[in-house]
């Protein structure tokens, strides 16, 4: 106010409370974005140290071109530096071959190679990318290693380690009576083992079954199949109205059947179904029940019986992870320790 207290000057009218709180909750908003960002940033520039407490997976699909997340996570090779040599078997997107691999300055190594079909579309080709920007991020010897890819070019090519017995559940066909309780509690310590890696880094497989573990010559299993948009076929049942997709009934936990709900607790029910995969030397789940009828009984309570000569510790550690209430199944490193238990006591495994 001016001389005596009469009006003089111009002073801005003060924010109501209401207002000031407002613009603080933005500002905090925007500098929690930033920091975010932030760390995102960083976390994609840095290294996969591998194990446990490492770098974060980062899905792909937060990258609005997958071949920058190609650029980020993956080695590009040279098309010159692989020989293809036989079909080993088929892909959603194409064709798996054996072939070998020579980089300069390296051992020339023995690989599989997953090549995109010619003719297939722009949509294909982003999530053909995508599988190898998620494979590149892991580091763990019960995990498929990938060894880098071809982009430029057609086909283009994700080239990964090469395992000798292939797919698990195929090898296991025809091998009852001469595979040891004691050798399958080690063949499935490797995968929970590999399923723990990936659980720390916050990745949820969504489709882990026996057909998605490798087998190399050693026996030693591998976690793999990262496409997570796969090929359809009979054990695969499309979901309701506003859901969705079509995942494979069989080895899917209820909550992700009816919600849509994956984490790594529907990768343990997963995990549980494996289990009974490897005991019962590559048997299909519940038999020739329909999708439906394996929904139904499920809801039920019913619960796959434990397969011939299973040893009945192992079938307690199936029925844990078939628990209806995710929360109460078992954490994968909580099934490694079991597993170790059962290695370092192997009369537990009598029958």
């Amino acid at each position: 106010r001016g001389p005596g207290g009469a009006p003089g000057g111009s002073w801005p009218e003060p924010l109501p409370w209401g207002g000031l709180l407002v613009l603080a909750l933005l500002g905090g908003a925007l500098l929690a974005l930033r920091r975010w960002r932030l760390r995102a940033e960083k976390q994609r520039r840095e290294p996969n140290p591998g194990g446990a407490g490492g770098k974060l997976y980062i899905d792909p699909l937060t990258y609005e071109d997958p071949e920058v997340a190609l650029r980020d996570f993956a080695q590009e090779i040279d098309v010159t530096c692989v020989t293809i040599e036989e079909v080993i078997g088929a892909g959603e997107f194409g064709e798996v071959w054996r072939g070998r691999l020579s980089l300069p300055g390296q051992p020339e190594a023995e690989v599989a190679v997953k090549t995109l079909k010619g003719g297939r579309g722009e949509r294909q080709r982003r999530e053909f990318l995508r599988e190898a920007a998620r494979m590149a991020q892991f580091l763990h010897p019960n995990v498929l290693r990938l060894r880098g890819v071809v982009s430029a070019g057609s086909p283009a090519m994700i080239v990964t380690e090469f395992l000798m017995h292939g797919a698990l559940d195929a090898f296991l066909r025809g091998r009852e009576g001469t595979l040891s309780p004691l050798q399958l509690v080690a063949m499935l310590r490797g995968i929970a083992a590999g399923m723990r890696y990936l659980a720390e880094a916050g990745f949820v497989h969504r489709d882990l079954a026996a057909r998605n573990i490798l087998v190399d010559a050693h026996l030693v299993c591998k976690v793999s199949d990262f496409g997570l948009s796969r090929a359809l076929d009979g054990d695969r049942e499309v979901l309701g109205p506003g859901q969705g997709g079509k995942i494979p009934i069989r080895w899917t936990a209820p909550e992700a059947i009816a919600f849509r709900t994956f984490t790594s607790a529907s990768d343990a029910w997963s995990y549980g179904i494996v289990m009974w995969e490897v005991l019962s030397f590559g048997e299909r789940p519940y038999w020739d029940m329909s999708n439906q009828d394996v929904i139904n009984a499920i809801e039920q309570d019913y619960r796959l019986p434990p397969p011939p000569r299973c040893p009945p510790a192992l079938h307690r550690l199936m029925l844990q992870c078939w628990q209806r209430e995710r929360h109460a199944r078992p954490t994968f490193p909580h099934l490694v320790r079991a597993l170790d238990r059962l290695i370092r006591h192997p009369q537990s495994l009598r029958r």
